[in-house]
């Protein structure tokens, strides 16, 4: 860069001051007492950045004693602050650092002070400069640059970063990997104050993929890295293709650090291999999780996860769980197998198997199931998932008075799902939506009904405020099971509101149906959530909350009923997600039972 500079400055040779640090003796450690910052300007925002950016001001506020460090800082701290004055165009400062009355830059660092009492730190702006001649390219078809980046604008320095940025990523997207800023050309001039900027770009030559290289894998095949990134080799080079295959081989879980980078030249036939640096996470993972409700108990979960069960990044987790204790009724059990495959006939298409044995007791049932599913889960995109499968459910239930009625179900199910996820962060979400909508034709064996059940769960977020302090948060579920006869569908498919995941304030699976003396779970559902996140410290939050819920006989037809509640609880933060305590109190409908206390980890919804 062409520019008178007015600020005093001599760089420090790195040998000069190791060399320094070992001739001088053992220095008595005190503290400098005073630091005194003058700004000299009309820039608020400027002298704010200049404050924050000072490495004098953040040695004080961490209490650094060593008056030879403190000198080492007060020399650095021309060069920290000279950038800052140019992100916000001003080219012609002055900066003084002066320690004691002498100015840093002129003290030798072979004959440092051995005692600092007081610096000061005096920063003239100067004119602001706005930019002269702009001249950036040449440029890819299409590229549109910041309207920043023209004569007469700020000539902010970051604004000439990203734009030789912007230029750069256009030539990249349009497959030239190996695009450049080749030379520049930077003047300030003085009077009147203008900032010329000529900067070529080197698009390089037009390529395609080559081959995805692994590197750092120990116990996965470098052929099933190779697969799951699913790199298209020999179409034209797209940064988004490099990013994607990253994201692929991160989703899988089994690497805790994946690096793609391009080889440092391309091969003589015009295609460019990707180098994979992967590191792998420990094999085996344990976890636990408890929940507690008032009315149905403490709930206590573990887990256990195998990340690469057979080298190819297949994952396996093993789940237990024991809950109502504590509620004074029966206890619940259920054991979970699950084994994902990854890349499964196309590189964003996993196999899944699933298996759950599980039992149920409630006041009006009794019931024992196994289910068994098999599916495919394929991801178009990063926020739109679909899923569909097949699956087994067998279920042994005794149910209405003194559970005197005894069924047996047998269904072959036909599981499709769709996920849309737009939101901002999947644990604490402040903006988007979330949408997720099932449908599950269900064949009947051996006397059950056949039919189909369908359930959506729609979520949406607004953030408001300074720093997005509060939350505005809703939820919308929707459930239905259309055909099958209520009395010969399995209880696992009807719909019960009340607790945690739908009605707080209202006792655990509250509200159902009674059809024929026998109380069960209905096949209409409707359930609507309402908070208010406020953020009350970094890591504390309050919430006000409001639930209400609907279960009908049929399919929103027959007898019906709806209850609701609402209240206050707290949020904390922690690694892994909010901690959660919620109190709710009903306030409408005939199955309250007073307050009602839940303790998790995650938000609600």
């Amino acid at each position: 860069m062409k520019t008178k500079q007015k600020w005093p400055v001599t760089w420090v040779d790195a040998r000069s001051l190791a060399l320094a640090a070992l001739l001088l003796p053992a220095l008595p450690a005190q503290a400098f007492e005073t630091l005194e910052i003058t700004f000299e300007g009309q820039d608020n925002g400027l002298e704010t950045a200049l404050r924050r950016a000072s490495l004098l001001q953040a040695a004080q506020d961490d209490g650094v004693q060593d008056p030879f460090e403190v000198f080492t800082i007060a020399r650095a701290e021309y060069g920290q602050l000279i950038g800052t004055f140019y992100e916000a165009g001003f080219y012609a400062p002055q900066i003084s650092v002066r320690i004691d009355g002498r100015e840093a830059a002129d003290i030798s660092p072979l004959t440092p002070p051995d005692t600092i009492r007081r610096i000061d730190l005096i920063l003239t702006a100067g004119p602001a400069f706005v930019f002269g001649q702009t001249q950036l390219g040449p440029l890819a078809q299409g590229t549109a640059l910041a309207e920043d980046f023209a004569a007469g604008r700020p000539a902010r320095s970051t604004v000439i970063r990203e734009a030789t940025s912007d230029a750069v990523d256009a030539w990249r997207d349009q497959g030239h990997a190996k695009a450049q800023p080749e030379d520049q050309q930077i003047t300030a001039r003085h009077p009147p104050g203008a900032l010329d900027v000529a900067v070529q770009i080197a698009p390089g030559p037009r390529l395609r993929f080559g081959r995805l290289r692994p590197d750092g894998q120990q116990r996965t095949r470098p052929a099933r890295i190779v697969k799951i990134a699913g790199l298209p080799s020999g179409e034209v080079f797209s940064p988004r293709d490099v990013q994607r295959a990253a994201e692929r081989l991160r989703r899988t879980g089994t690497f805790a650090s994946v690096s793609l980078r391009e080889a440092e030249t391309a091969n003589p036939d015009g295609t460019l291999d990707i180098n994979a640096s992967v590191v792998e996470a420990p094999l085996r993972r344990i976890g636990a999780s408890v929940e507690y409700d008032t009315e149905a108990g403490a709930k206590l979960g573990a887990f256990w996860l195998h990340r690469n069960l057979f080298g190819g990044a297949e994952r396996f987790r093993i789940e237990g769980m024991v809950g109502g204790l504590g509620s004074g009724g029966g206890l619940d059990y259920r054991l979970a197998t699950e084994f994902s495959r990854p890349a499964t006939f196309t590189p964003d298409t996993a196999l899944n198997f699933g298996v759950v044995i599980e039992t149920e007791r409630e006041s009006d049932l009794d019931a024992k199931r196994v289910r068994l599913d098999i599916g495919l889960v394929h991801r178009f995109s990063d926020t739109l998932t679909f899923g569909g499968g097949i699956g087994l459910l067998l279920e042994r239930a005794a149910f209405g008075p003194n559970l005197q009625q005894r069924r047996d179900f047998k269904l072959l199910l036909l599981p499709l799902d769709v996920t849309w996820d737009r939101r901002d962060n999947e644990r604490a979400p402040t903006r988007g939506f979330y949408t997720r909508g099932e449908v599950m034709p269900f064949l009947g064996l051996g006397g059950t009904d056949s039919g189909a059940r369908a359930y959506a769960d729609l979520r949406g977020y607004r953030a408001f405020g300074q720093d997005d302090g509060v939350v505005l948060a809703g939820r919308a579920q929707l459930g239905a099971v259309f055909v099958a006869d209520l009395a010969r569908t399995p209880r696992d498919l009807l719909f019960y509101s009340g607790g945690s995941g739908s009605v707080r304030g209202q006792p655990f699976r509250s509200l159902g149906v009674t059809s024929g003396n026998v109380s069960s779970g209905g096949q209409g559902f409707a359930a609507l959530s309402a908070e208010m996140r406020v953020r009350a410290t970094e890591n504390i939050g309050v919430v006000a909350f409001a639930d209400a819920g609907y279960v009908s006989e049929g399919a929103f037809s027959g007898s019906s009923d709806w209850h609701a509640g609402a209240g206050l609880g707290l949020r904390y933060d922690t690694v892994v997600g909010p901690l959660r305590i919620d109190v709710g109190y009903p306030v409408a409908g005939t199955t309250g039972s007073g307050f009602q206390l839940y303790l998790g980890i995650g938000h609600a919804f």
